[in-house]
């Protein structure tokens, strides 16, 4: 469903009969939301030739292709992922973000908090939520201080609004400086990280305890 103004187009891979329907529901009354293929594993999706820059809304644990190995290939189709799972260990967070996922829910999320992530994925953001962050933060925690960055009090900012979803100019925003000055930032931080992808970034923002900055 288009309603006014630009819509999302988003598809489902959900083997959980109830669970597909109630996702599938959400997203066709959302009047800024296109529904798509949904299906109950990677292979049926792959067998119903979704356009290529669809949001994909995906459970971890399914039959076939499963966990980070599903990520990786539902990304490679040219989708961007937003897992849903029952399961949210910092393992599975982070193996899901490793493999290209731009957000990572529980299926314990409102309604409302799919909507938004669904519509920042599809703006070209990522998002992960708090509680889900703060877990893998909390495992992160534990490694030594000595294995933290040296990256600088600006750097380490700018790579948690990154991590929180945020663009350039909405970075810019949020700091009161310009994009260029953000986009140096990024530069310096991928230099002293070897780090290219968003994806990846977010990654290291949430094992290096700057998600919630």
């Amino acid at each position: 469903m288009s309603g006014q103004g630009r819509s999302t187009r988003v598809g489902v891979i959900e083997d959980h009969p109830l669970y597909r329907a109630a996702l599938a529901r959400l997203l066709d009354d959302a009047v800024d939301v296109e529904l798509g293929a949904v299906a109950e594993s990677v292979e049926q999706f792959t067998g119903a030739h979704e356009p290529a820059g669809s949001v994909v809304v995906l459970d971890l644990k399914l039959r076939g292709v499963t966990d980070a190995a599903a990520v990786a290939k539902v990304v490679a189709m040219g989708h961007r992922v937003l897992v849903v799972s029952g399961y949210a260990t910092p393992a599975d967070i982070l193996g899901a973000i490793g493999a290209g996922a731009l957000g990572y829910l529980s299926k314990h999320a409102a309604a409302e908090d799919i909507l938004q992530a669904v519509r920042t994925i599809g703006a070209g953001g990522s998002y992960v939520s708090p509680e889900l962050a703060g877990a893998a933060l909390d495992s992160a925690r534990h490694r030594s201080d000595n294995a933290r960055l040296d990256l600088s009090e600006r750097e380490r900012q700018v790579l948690a609004l990154v991590a929180a979803g945020e663009r350039d100019q909405d970075i810019a925003d949020e700091m009161a400086i310009s994009v260029r000055t953000v986009r140096s930032y990024l530069d310096r931080i991928r230099d002293k990280t070897g780090l290219r992808r968003r994806t990846e970034l977010t990654r290291l923002a949430i094992e290096e305890g700057f998600a919630s900055w």
